[in-house]
């Protein structure tokens, strides 16, 4: 017999039955998956003791960092920093790009070890902070790694990490993407970038015509006298070494993302999709399931130089334009796209074999890389390092 109570009047009424409760796990999991967030997720995990137990059957989680903590002290930090910025003009330009590359870069990405979801030191990053730090404090645990968070999820298949912020710091109206697959070492890699973004007070339709250092035949404009050589605009105002610095960057931010998710995917067999982003959209690392199962049988080549992924011998290919206005009226000053793959991989990267250039990046700029590809195609090839 159900249960009873009792109004003011001495009354008594059969105790409200709990809807919720009668809907099939397989519902509650659905909802679950639905909200994918693990924070929300670790909310709902401490509401009841059957919540609590489905909660890690949850297939499909995301990860949002709040912030990263550095290694280096902060002190030591700031002045490392502010020294930098003091003699940037008095080095070389190799000096500098070597600078960027490796201390602007690198060391805040040696600390994604350290990447938390929670933490007191991170609420101007996240306004839901206070709410985990009770659960934080209980457990006398004030910082949390994406590996520690997941590890009571026992079935994740869909896995979405998100940086706060992207890792290379460039300059404002400047443009940088990048894409990247992973099997055991890089798949591809595409990056787009332009020295400035603006946009046109009108809009275009989309029309063949509308292309990249082509005529309205489809012919190459500029293609004489140009010997096959890349514009001069390409070289001046330090345009080489803008490019030289966004393609070494964003191959060291991937490969650096890549080596850092080894314990998740060692740990997690029935992972199917794997994506490591962040806020700002300037960076994705991807894999599939079977780039997942090719990292966990193959051994893992490292840089000797620092902990990421050795990136191997590869072939690029890369289109530049000075102007490219795209249909929606926004103009790249500078456009550059390179696609890039291993040596031994070598494979044409147009027609059918482009899919994946041209599909690297969400619109305008997937537009932006289709433009481009309809250039003239200028071919390079980098030493593994």
């Amino acid at each position: 017999m159900g249960s009873m109570q009792l109004d003011l009047s001495g009354k008594s009424y059969p105790e409200p039955i709990d809807i919720f409760d009668r809907l099939p796990d397989s519902l509650i999991l659905l909802i679950f998956n639905r909200i994918g967030d693990v924070k929300t997720l670790g909310r709902c995990g401490v509401v009841s003791k059957r919540f609590h137990s489905l909660v890690p059957q949850v297939d499909n989680v995301i990860v949002r960092v709040d912030c990263v903590i550095s290694d280096e002290d902060p002190a030591s930090s700031a002045a490392t920093s502010a020294g930098s910025s003091a003699s940037d003009k008095s080095r070389n330009p190799f000096s500098s790009l070597f600078r960027f590359v490796f201390s602007g870069l690198f060391k805040p990405l040696q600390s994604l070890t350290q990447l938390i979801t929670s933490s007191p030191r991170c609420h101007s990053l996240s306004s839901n902070s206070e709410d985990l730090n009770l659960a934080s404090d209980l457990n006398g645990v004030t910082h949390h790694s994406p590996t520690q968070v997941l590890k009571n999820f026992n079935e994740i298949k869909l896995l979405r990490i998100e940086l706060p912020v992207g890792e290379l710091g460039i300059d404002e109206g400047t443009l940088l993407k990048w894409k990247a697959d992973f099997g055991s070492t890089l798949d591809n890699c595409v990056i787009l970038g332009a020295s400035s973004v603006s946009q046109t007070a009108k809009s275009y339709e989309f029309s063949g015509s509308c292309s990249v250092n082509n005529d309205a035949n489809g012919n190459d404009v500029g293609a004489e006298n140009d010997n096959g050589s890349l514009p001069e605009s390409f070289y001046t105002n330090e345009g080489l070494k803008l490019r030289v610095v966004w393609t070494i960057s964003s191959l060291i931010a991937a490969s650096a993302r890549h080596y850092l998710l080894q314990p998740i995917i060692a740990e997690h067999k029935t992972l199917k999709t794997l994506v490591l982003t962040d806020a700002d959209g300037q960076g994705m690392l991807s894999m599939n399931e079977e780039q997942l199962e090719e990292l966990r049988v193959k051994p893992l080549s490292v840089s000797s130089a620092s902990k990421r992924t050795l990136v191997p011998a590869l072939n690029m290919w890369l289109w530049y334009a000075p102007h490219l206005e795209l249909p929606d009226g926004m103009v790249l000053k500078g456009a550059t796209l390179v696609a890039i793959r291993p040596s031994e991989q070598l494979k044409e990267v147009v027609g059918s074999e482009g899919n994946w250039v041209v599909s690297a990046f969400e619109e305008p700029y997937g537009t932006a890389a289709r433009m481009l590809v309809k250039g003239r195609t200028y071919c390079l090839e980098m030493n593994s390092f």
